[in-house]
C-alpha cells in the first residue's frame, strides 16, 4: 500500500475502542486493588447484589458480556467464595448469589470504585461524559445490530 493510499485510512473504530477500554479497565483495576476484586468480578458482583440473584441469561443481558467470559469470571467468583449457587425450580438455570464474603467484598469496592469513577468524570465533565457515553451506546447498537444482520444472513445461506 502507498503513502498516500495508508494517509486516507481513518483510525479503526475498534482499536480506538479497544485502547480506551483498556486504559480505563487499568484505571480501576488500580483503584478497586485493595477490595482483592478486578473491575469485571467488580461489575459481576454489583449486578448480581442489584437483584439478590441473577442467571447467567440475566447478567449477559446486564453485563452484555458474552457467555463463555461471563462462565469463566462466576467460575473464579466462585472458586474464591464470593458467590454461590442458589437453588432454582428449573435445575437447567444456573442462578448465582453473593456469600456473605460476596457482599464484604463488593462493600470494601464500592468507594474505591466511585474515587475511579469520580476522578474521571471530573477530568472529562458531566456534559462531555453524558454526550460520549450517549455516543457509545449508539456505536454498541449499531455493531450488535450489524453483528444479528450477518449471523442470519450466514445461517439463511447455510441452510439453502
Amino acid at each position: 500500500m502507498s503513502r498516500r493510499q495508508d494517509d486516507r485510512l481513518s483510525p479503526c473504530v475498534c482499536n480506538t475502542l479497544r485502547m480506551v477500554a483498556r486504559a480505563a479497565t487499568q484505571l480501576y483495576d488500580d483503584a478497586l486493588r485493595p477490595s482483592g476484586l478486578r473491575v469485571t468480578q467488580f461489575s459481576i458482583v454489583a449486578a448480581i447484589a442489584r437483584t439478590g440473584e441473577a442467571n447467567l441469561k440475566q447478567l449477559e443481558d446486564v453485563l452484555a458480556v458474552d457467555q463463555t467470559t461471563l462462565t469463566r469470571g462466576l467460575g473464579l467468583l466462585q472458586r474464591d467464595g464470593l458467590i454461590e449457587r442458589s437453588p432454582h425450580p428449573d435445575r437447567r438455570i444456573k442462578s448465582m448469589r453473593l456469600t456473605s464474603k460476596g457482599r464484604r467484598a463488593l462493600d470494601a469496592a464500592r468507594p474505591l470504585w466511585a474515587r475511579a469513577q469520580d476522578t474521571v468524570l471530573r477530568a472529562l465533565g458531566a456534559k462531555a461524559w453524558n454526550d460520549a457515553e450517549r455516543r457509545l451506546r449508539r456505536v454498541f447498537h449499531v455493531v450488535v445490530s450489524k453483528r444479528r444482520h450477518r449471523r442470519r444472513r450466514r445461517s439463511a445461506s447455510s441452510t439453502m
